[in-house]
């Protein structure tokens, strides 16, 4: 019976104030949304990936693979000659963009269909829908599944036209598969099936394969078939598990997307003010209700209990719908993420949101947890207190301001503790996030001391500026500083969350301008389109490249051939660079003095290496790396480590002679050009594009066009960090409006009391609206040194553990000035609400209770 009492009691509560319930619900709802959502697009980008190499992979256990120019197909021959020879199956594989419907990136596979058997059972193998013999023998012939006809508008028996490094290329679709499962479906997606013969004419590798897939049996048995295969490798040629092509990429992305998912779990940070706002505004309005239940008997227990059961059924609620707005909020996400790996690491098409149910787990388990974790306090408050101190409100007041200063030298320990976790010597990024949510939680913990101190000082400067209503509002702050001081808490980290994101981006794009304005020092640069637009590893057409280095009006050039090679077994850009007879080298270098490093680099067996590659791997002058060439690993000196903000991945480089003397590749990648003294820029910009014709489509940029470029791919890249940082500002502001309203409506008997003794409605809406300014300012102010601090955390920490890059801090004025505008913004719109109803509010109501 007392247990229906008290749940009655909670609901009738709970549904007796409406907005405040909704607020609260939808803070919740916005701060889990935030983290599934990413977590959701996440997931999805990289599922893809894995789907799709799962695809190609098939039930491969091992694969021989080769240097950058594969392997040759003699392997294959003399592998199926080889007695015992275990299964295996040729494969050619490359990338293509089709050009036609929503022209998406393809991925071409060249298979031998009488061996796919043992692998890929989505390969025909004769019958069914499949003239195999057309398939073998007609050139061009190619298979695509239902789905990805659909999305290129072809049909069979339609040519289906591609571009593979800016060559278009025609194929036929003989015919349209349809999978047997929506599993199948989703991993086929973006597949065409060719021929072998078909797929190296397509990709210009006549007489190679990309690997050679095979299956053995395990343990000792497939040790022993491995030794008999050996004798019968070439040099370049080795042994590799299937899965370590997935693990290079999950590793190359996974400092952006743990990045990711600590910006996102700040929106949840912030929702959990929110909650604790609600929950200690429900107790304390309710304290003469409470009051008078314990001194009718029920226990301190029952009513923990209530309060944590008032908070579970908030956060259930909430983190439901969380949950469900998440997977929308995702499937707008996962085309930013999407479009983010393929600006910055590699082409993957991710059709749909994948929904993870570990992920849509956790984001219940956040939700609900970050929900019953802020209440724990105020129900504690709420038992723990005497009943006739719970029937007070003056108490609450008193106990906030006494443990204010305690909580303040908390808060200094705290940020101690966080700058010691910042500080430890480690590469890992766990410590770093511990260490800036520990600042952020200390930074919380001076809120109250800091309010009560700034804001009994601003009670003189605006007294003498409004008045009586000045002074009231500064008092009105800190005598009720349990509300007010949460509420800033909540608006201080979301805004010195923008600044600090802000600044970041601002260091970020300020530090790649100036490399950009010292590396690209040639007049036009000139290179075949590339599916991944920071990775510019497509080759011009055999003598184009020449073509374009002998143009009228060009003084002088260099190229540059950017390819994919294993370095110490992960794949890694290596780029080949030619300087030709230009005297610049546009390379600065964090290790090594420049002209010794030249002098060094003509040697066959060095390179130099970029900053992020450096620390990953974590070398220097002198140290040595692995390159998997076409004749075999082979052993280079590392003698310079040079800036390089083009991949966070790394890149290795080396002189063009060096590279032509371990690998059979004479293609070029990308020609820088030089203009002639007197020559107009835009007129050979304009004779360069007649010159190459129409054989290969070529991108033809200025310096100027190339840069400009360069800041857009870079503005792209962080879309998805500056939507992020306005869903927590978005959580922070329903905070701020949760926390007014709760606060208004509690001074109704005050507000009477005023109004009864004269205040106009007017007088009244100023008095609010100067506390809001007050409670605005405060957090701006509180905002600016902790945001300031979270970029320091972020350029100097997390992003050089991250992505091993040196940033200069640049501390922007106009940030600092729009953080401050947004707490005043903030406020000032969480403020009207409360302002109006208060204003309009019947006092004779509101005396009528006391």
């Amino acid at each position: 019976m007392k247990q229906r009492l008290l749940l009655r009691a909670s609901l009738r509560h709970l549904g007796g104030h409406p907005w405040l319930t909704a607020l609260s619900l939808l803070g919740i709802a916005l701060g889990v949304a935030v983290v599934v959502s990413i977590d959701l697009a996440n997931a999805s980008a990289l599922r893809a990936f894995e789907r799709s190499t799962d695809t190609v992979t098939g039930r491969a256990t091992h694969q021989l693979v080769g240097g950058p120019s594969g392997v040759p197909e003699t392997v294959y021959r003399d592998l199926r000659l080889l007695p015992g020879a275990p299964a295996s199956a040729p494969m050619v594989e490359g990338s293509v963009r089709a050009r036609s419907g929503d022209q998406r990136p393809l991925t071409v596979l060249g298979v031998d269909p009488f061996a796919e058997g043992p692998f890929r059972s989505y390969v025909p193998q004769g019958g069914g829908q499949v003239d195999m013999a057309t398939f073998l023998t007609e050139p061009g012939a190619a298979l695509l599944t239902e789905r990805t006809a659909r999305a290129l508008e072809v049909k069979a028996g339609d040519a289906l036209r591609v571009a593979v490094e800016g060559v278009e290329k025609r194929l036929r679709v003989l015919a349209v598969l349809t999978p047997g499962d929506e599993g199948s479906a989703r991993a086929m997606e973006g597949l065409v099936l060719t021929d072998l013969s078909t797929a190296q004419e397509l990709f210009g590798q006549e007489g190679r394969l990309s690997r050679i897939d095979l299956r053995l049996p395990e343990g000792a048995e497939a040790e022993a078939a491995l030794e008999r295969l050996r004798p019968l490798l070439p040099e370049g040629v080795e042994v590799m598990r299937p899965h370590a092509r997935g693990n290079a990429v999950a590793q190359m992305t996974r400092a952006f997307r743990t990045n990711l998912t600590a910006l996102s779990l700040l929106a949840l940070v912030v929702g959990t003010f929110l909650i604790y706002n609600t929950m200690t505004f429900s107790v304390v309005q309710r304290r003469e209700q409470l009051g008078r239940l314990r001194a009718l008997g029920v226990t301190r227990n029952e009513l923990f209990a209530l309060v944590l059961g008032e908070a579970g059924v908030l956060g259930a609620v909430g983190t439901v719908a969380g949950v469900l707005l998440g997977i929308l909020l995702g499937r707008g996400l996962v085309e930013l993420v999407t479009r983010t790996i393929n600006d910055l690491y590699l082409s993957v098409s991710v059709r749909g949101l994948a929904l993870e149910p570990f992920t849509l787990s956790k984001g219940l388990v956040l939700g609900l947890g970050a929900t019953l974790a802020a209440a724990l306090r105020p129900a504690w408050e709420a038992a723990r207190s005497a009943p006739a101190l719970t029937l007070r409100r003056s108490t609450l007041e008193d106990v906030a301001h006494g443990r204010a200063p305690r909580l303040a030298l908390t808060g200094v320990a705290v940020l101690a503790a966080g700058v010691g976790l910042l500080a430890l010597p480690t590469r890992e990024l766990l410590p770093a996030y511990a260490g800036l949510f520990s600042v952020l939680l200390g930074a919380s913990l001076l809120v109250p001391w800091l309010t009560a101190l700034l804001a009994q000082g601003a009670a003189g400067p605006l007294g003498g500026a409004f008045g009586l209503l000045g002074r009231m509002a500064a008092r009105g702050v800190t005598a009720s500083l349990s509300r007010t001081a949460v509420a800033l808490a909540a608006l201080m980290v979301a805004v010195a969350t923008t600044v600090g994101v802000g600044l970041m981006v601002t260091s970020f794009r300020g530090t790649v301008a100036d490399w950009l304005g010292s590396s690209l020092v040639a007049d036009i640069y000139v290179s075949p389109p590339s599916l991944v637009a920071r990775r510019g590893g497509a080759a011009f057409l055999p003598g184009l490249a020449e073509r374009v280095r002998t143009t009228p009006g060009v003084a002088s050039s260099s190229t540059m051939r950017t390819a994919q090679v294993r370095v110490d077994g992960v794949p890694t850009d290596v780029r080949a660079v030619d300087f030709g007879a230009t005297p610049t080298r546009p390379y600065r270098f964090k290790e090594g003095d420049a002209s010794r490093v030249w002098k060094e680099l003509e040697a066959a067996d060095t390179v130099i290496v970029s900053e992020p590659f450096a620390s990953h791997r974590r070398v220097g002058p002198g140290s040595r790396v692995e390159l998997a060439t076409d004749g075999g690993p082979a052993s280079f000196r590392v003698v310079g480590v040079y800036f390089d903000y083009g991949s966070d991945a790394g890149t290795v480089m080396m002189l063009r002679s060096t590279w032509l003397h371990h690998f059979r590749d004479e293609t070029v990648s990308g020609v820088a050009l030089y203009a002639a003294p007197g020559q107009d820029v835009d007129a050979l910009v304009a004779r360069v594009r007649e010159r190459v014709g129409t054989g290969q489509m070529l991108d033809i940029r200025s310096n100027r066009t190339l840069r400009e470029t360069s800041l857009e791919v870079f503005d792209r890249t962080f879309t998805i960090t500056h939507v992020l940082r306005l869903l927590a500002i978005g959580v922070a502001f329903v905070g701020v409006l949760s926390a007014l309203m709760a606060l208004q409506l509690e001074r109704a008997r005050e507000f009477a009391v005023l109004r009864a003794t004269g205040l106009t409605p007017r007088q009244l809406w100023a008095l609010v609206s100067l506390q809001t300014g007050l409670l605005g300012t405060l957090a701006g102010l509180f905002s600016l040194p902790l945001g300031v601090a979270l970029a320091y955390v972020l350029v100097h920490v997390i992003n050089q553990r991250s992505f091993g890059w040196t940033l200069q801090l640049v501390v922007a004025p106009p940030v600092l000035f729009q953080a401050l505008g947004l707490a005043l913004l903030a406020a000032a719109l969480a403020g009207l609400y409360p302002s109006w109803k208060m204003s309009r509010a019947n006092p004779a109501r509101a005396l009528r209770e006391e």
